[in-house]
């Protein structure tokens, strides 16, 4: 098989390592096959997105709500990012809790964030492109977010100095976001 699946201390957050081939041309991946997911993420993606961003930017963290909830599947082509979910399920045992892996373009490591989770990365290389397909297309109405640093939350972000858009610098914290997930 060509993926392996490693389920992260949120259960529903899933690692992706997939297998790569290289030779003297350089190297070969499969970033997403259907039949080979479907045994563990039985998700029809319907739209790519694709990001580059500078070392210390964070983006994040970002959710559509219900009825446009998108899951997430992340991948840095280039470059290296840490990236990160965070429950917003009210009523999970995990609610407000979040998890993060690094993702790399040397490492082919994915991330699956389902719906109901905020997302955000934080770029720890010079520069990174980051990649992911999505469940659900873009409704700028639908589109939430949480403040990054929300100390509820403490996620531990790898950057003394992160770059923040304004608009993310603005969002409210868990407690106060306008969320309707329910576990």
């Amino acid at each position: 098989m060509p993926f392996t699946f490693k389920k992260m201390k949120i259960p529903k957050v899933i690692l992706i390592e997939a297998k790569t081939f290289s030779d003297e041309r350089g190297l070969f991946m499969e970033s997403f096959k259907e039949s080979a997911f479907a045994s563990e993420i039985n998700t029809r993606f319907v739209q790519d997105n694709y990001s580059r961003s500078i070392k210390d930017v964070i983006r994040g963290l970002h959710y559509q709500k219900n009825p446009k909830a998108q899951a997430k599947l992340v991948i840095a082509t280039m470059g290296e990012i840490f990236d990160v979910a965070v429950d917003i399920r009210k009523g999970s045992p995990t609610y407000g809790k979040w998890v993060g892996e690094t993702l790399s373009d040397k490492n082919h490591k994915m991330l699956y964030i389902p719906e109901g989770f905020a997302h955000g990365f934080c770029v720890t290389s010079e520069k990174a492109d980051v990649l992911y397909k999505v469940n659900s297309e873009y409704s700028p109405e639908n589109e939430r977010g949480i403040l990054w640093n929300d100390p509820e939350i403490s996620i531990k972000w790898p950057t003394a100095k992160p770059i923040i858009i304004k608009k993310d610098l603005e969002l409210p914290t868990l407690q106060n976001a306008d969320n309707n997930f329910v576990y």
